[in-house]
């Protein structure tokens, strides 16, 4: 048996090589004519059933035609995921806390230079199954609205803004900038109005206002497709208005296409066109709910529904013309990917083995873990600490942990470094480092003689790694641990590791410095009395541990901010299942938060100081630009963010208290001061009405300038002081 399976692996092997290795006369290879003619030429030379064949995410070969068997299904949320080695970078979630669009554009260049690399290899070997592709669905960019939903760890917090700017860099990193080919394609998830509860995903119908449909729900995604020229968009699970998201035109055809001008292709989220018929049992049949979701515009089915498309088309539900159309996008796709150009004309090809996992790449995981690093609190400046320290005592359920580095959706990589190895690598070789775990990351200790609380009374410091992990939140599918089906509860660590934080604080001799692994806020009113210092390090990458050793001991000051508001408790937020924005995210929230957005301490710190704008009324089709001059009053050079807020001083229900508009990552030499400069277009004044459109809304207004959210809760915390300036739209 097993030598005649590997006579049929081998048949199949060298089908495919004969299949990349020909030279069809066929005109869709003529290189000299458009993708558009080449597409429509290979469409007209199938058969119906062929067609209908190539809708599935996995596409068989046609062999006749020179069409390699091709699977669209791949990721690259933070990495190359699920296909073997490649760098891990930090999540998205710690993306977003850089404020720093570039960085992320290197890192989604990166990403893809990994996967076109991988591609050459597994086409060599005749690997063209899932996760092998360079279609990534990715990235995430729904708004994190809810700090329990599970998936949120993937998107980049919970403003529109920052969400564009993050997500355009990332698209444009992944899909190059040659003038002909993409090197590989990204994909805008999951539209629209999608974020949890992950237990009702697949029959829940979401009905915003109007005003946070387009105020809040669809703007990255208009930016990713306007600005950033997306060639994906995934169509979500639930409803919005009482049609399925894969099914809905006022969404798919009418906003995204006519409205936005997306000419790109549009695929179901995986099992989401069997939700049309069982979930929200919107069609009797498969065939019905397969012609549902084409009608609106789906091109590719992640799922089994579309198989029937053929039995559609013969029962009368949708003609081959639409077929024909919906094919040619799929199709131009590949085409734009090179599939059917030789490997010369395509520069991507050429990209090296080297390139995966290289020191180049590990080198961007470690920077954007570096800014990513948020510092929340530092008492007496216990932070840094001195790397000549005598003794140190390294423990919690995550300190020698690889798993909280990955977060979901992850490669492999051979140089997992966590935060144990870090420190270890990072102090004198004659300090005196001791490690325990300490507690179990999600239950009590069964053995109650536990002499890890002690040894806090024998050294001069200790680092305390507590967190959760993706077996608490995550996907439905993948948190094991949850009780939610990946959804959060409420916002507490796990009460193992909240007593054992308590103990460690009694038995303390040194300074107690918390570092926490998380994907998303964490509620720590029961915990901050307790520790002198605490370093949000989010899921940091491979490069974890080596990121969060140079923050702590001072060779890098920490810059990162938060990209989403730290409640105090769950008792702050409405609930879950309520997609109103009313009270929910720094634009909304009423109730003083534990950390604001945008705050992020440092080791230096800034001062700003005459803010100046170019006129103090604005009209319709006039620009605006502010200056500020920012100082730093320290004695070491420092990154920051400055957060540029558009603030209302009429009252009006529907307008947000606070409207991030620009922002700027700054690098401030000790002592030295600088003017920065914002520049706002006209549109940046619009605002969303009660109705969802953009209007000009006349009133008195203040243009703050901070590096948090302007909040007396911020500068208590230690942020700097806001400067405005008042300004009025006539």
């Amino acid at each position: 048996m097993k030598y005649i399976n590997s006579i049929a692996y081998l048949l199949s092997f060298f089908a495919f090589i004969a299949l990349d290795a020909q030279t069809p006369s066929q005109k869709w290879f003529d290189e000299s004519i458009s993708f558009e003619q080449r597409a429509g030429l290979l469409i007209d030379a199938m058969t119906l059933e062929e067609k209908c064949s190539q809708f599935l995410s996995e596409s068989p070969a046609i062999q006749h035609l020179g069409v390699p068997e091709y699977n669209w299904w791949n990721e690259a949320l933070h990495g190359i995921a699920r296909n073997g080695k490649a760098t891990i970078f930090p999540q998205g979630i710690a993306m977003a806390a850089t404020f720093n669009p570039t960085l992320i554009k290197e890192v989604a260049n990166a990403i893809s230079d990994e996967g076109r690399a991988k591609f050459e290899v597994s086409k060599s070997i005749g690997n063209r199954g899932m996760y092998a592709g360079l279609t990534y669905w990715s990235p995430n960019i729904n708004i994190f609205r809810d700090p329990r939903w599970g998936r949120g760890q993937e998107t980049y917090g919970e403003d529109p803004y920052l969400t564009s700017k993050i997500g355009i860099a990332f698209v444009q990193g992944l899909q190059g900038n040659h003038p002909k080919y993409y090197k590989s394609t990204a994909c805008a998830k999951h539209f629209a109005v999608h974020s949890g509860p992950e237990a009702l995903r697949h029959s829940f119908n979401a009905n915003p206002s109007k005003l946070d449909l387009y105020e809040t729900y669809l703007p990255a995604f208009e930016a990713l497709v306007t600005e950033g020229n997306v060639q994906g968009i995934m169509g979500a699970y639930n409803a919005v208005y009482g049609e399925p998201a894969n099914s809905s035109i006022f969404l798919l055809e009418d906003i995204l296409k006519k409205h936005w001008g997306f000419d790109g292709y549009i695929v179901s989220d995986c099992g989401a066109l069997g939700d049309i018929l069982k979930g929200h049992k919107k069609a009797k049949t498969a065939e019905e709910a397969a012609a549902l979701a084409l009608l609106a515009g789906v091109n590719l089915n992640c799922g089994w529904v579309y198989g029937k498309l053929l039995s559609a088309v013969e029962q009368g539900f949708i003609s081959e013309s639409l077929i024909n159309e919906r094919l040619k996008k799929l199709f131009l796709i590949r085409f734009k990917l090179g599939f059917f150009d030789s490997d010369e004309s395509n520069p991507y090809t050429q990209l090296s083995t080297a390139v995966i996992n290289s020191d180049k790449n590990k080198a961007i995981a470690l920077k954007t873990a570096q800014q990513s690093i948020v510092l929340l609190k530092n008492d007496n400046n216990v932070l840094p600490l001195n790397k000549n320290i005598k003794s140190l005592y390294v423990t919690g359920s995550f300190a020698a942990s690889a798993d909280i580095l990955m977060a979901n959706y992850y490669g492999a990589s051979p140089n997992m470094v966590t935060v144990l190895e870090g420190i270890t690598n990072k102090v004198s070789l004659g300090t005196s480092v001791e490690y325990r775990l300490g507690v179990l990351p999600f239950q009590k200790n069964l053995n109650p003689l536990n002499w890890a609380p002690k040894v806090a009374k024998t050294t001069n410091a200790t680092i305390l790694v507590a967190g959760i992990s993706n077996e608490i939140e995550g996907e439905e599918v993948d948190a094991i641990a949850s009780e939610n089906k990946g959804d959060r509860k409420d916002l507490k660590l796990p009460q193992s590791q909240i007593d054992y934080i308590k103990e460690i604080s009694e038995n303390k001799i040194g300074p107690l410095v918390l570092v926490i692994g998380t994907g998303s806020p964490v509620s720590l009113e029961d915990i901050e009395p307790y520790v002198d210092a605490i370093v949000l390090m989010w899921y940091p990458g491979e490069q974890g541990g080596n990121a969060v050793a140079d923050i702590l001991f001072g060779d890098v000051a920490p810059s990162g901010h938060l990209p989403i508001t730290f409640p105090k408790n769950v008792n702050q937020l409405p609930p879950f299942d309520d997609y109103s924005m009313k009270g929910r995210t720094y634009k909304y929230m009423e109730k003083e938060p534990m950390y604001p957005f945008g705050f992020g301490l440092s080791y230096g710190k800034s001062e700003f100081s005459n803010p100046m704008g170019s006129a103090k009324k604005i009209k319709k089709g006039q620009d605006f630009s502010v200056s500020v001059e920012i100082k730093s009053v320290s004695n070491q050079n420092f990154e920051d963010v400055i957060q540029l807020y558009l603030v209302p001083e009429d009252t009006k229900v529907f307008l947000p208290f606070y409207a991030l508009k620009a922002f700027k990552r700054v690098e401030l030499e000790a002592g030295k001061s600088e003017i920065i400069n914002f520049n706002l277009a006209n549109k940046d004044f619009y605002q969303t009405d009660i109705n969802g459109n953009k209007s000009w809304i006349k009133g008195n207004y203040k243009i703050i300038i901070a590096n948090a959210l302007p909040s007396k809760r911020s500068q208590y915390l230690g942020a700097s002081k806001p400067v405005e300036i008042s300004v009025k739209l006539i």
